[in-house]
């Protein structure tokens, strides 16, 4: 997949201001990254949430593989996640929701992406671990169509670690640090990644935005 992304006069002023640069790179560099997507308030309230769920044990250890193949394989993937559901009443997650909608409408008017849904786990990463390198799309599932980031750590320094690599094809490799509120979004067909370790915990919402 190639994202193209066209402009439209009809987008409201606020909407372009925030999501104009985002389509621009993402035509152009296959990832973009939307500065404070959220709020210190925001960020604050959906830590919380995740704390109470992962004290109420409810994070398990994250994946490789789809559905029935999935396995656990700690030298690749050693975070621990908890995917959120769409109905939830909390509050705070459904501002996330909303904000992920308009994004969707966006991406859809302007890049003509067809994307209909979107599905986010809220991701915790213990002090030293990481994801090696991989690629989101899976062989036997085309619908996830734009990999999505959202950071939850509060006062996260360069010194911390952690960043998120992006290799993009016949350029060097991105790197992005996981400041509290970015939001970065990348082609999930297109962009092998992957997480460095970092000396503090890491916490995220992580994501895809696909068609059915």
């Amino acid at each position: 997949m190639r994202v193209i992304c066209w402009k439209t006069i009809w987008l409201s002023i606020q909407t372009m201001e925030l999501f104009d640069n985002l389509m621009d790179s993402l035509a152009e560099q296959s990832y973009g990254v939307i500065d404070s997507f959220l709020t210190p308030e925001e960020i604050t309230d959906l830590v919380i949430l995740l704390r109470e769920r992962h004290l109420a044990g409810r994070f398990k250890t994250a994946g490789i593989g789809r559905a029935n193949d999935q396995h656990i394989e700690a030298q690749i993937r050693s975070d621990h996640i908890l995917w959120l559901e769409t109905h939830s009443t909390a509050v705070m997650e459904q501002v996330f929701f909303q904000k992920i909608n308009e994004l969707i409408q966006c991406l859809n008017r302007s890049c003509y992406l067809g994307l209909k849904d979107f599905e986010f786990h809220y991701a915790m990463y213990p002090i030293g671990t990481f994801y090696k390198r991989h690629l989101d799309r899976f062989t036997t599932d085309s619908h996830r169509k734009i990999s999505v980031v959202c950071y939850l750590n509060e006062d996260w320094k360069t010194t911390d670690g952690g960043e998120l690599v992006l290799y993009i094809p016949e350029k060097k490799p991105i790197k992005i640090d996981p400041v509290g509120g970015h939001l970065v979004c990348f082609e999930a067909d297109l962009l092998e990644h992957e997480v460095l370790p970092a000396t503090h915990e890491r916490l995220s919402l992580t994501g895809w935005l696909r068609t059915y």
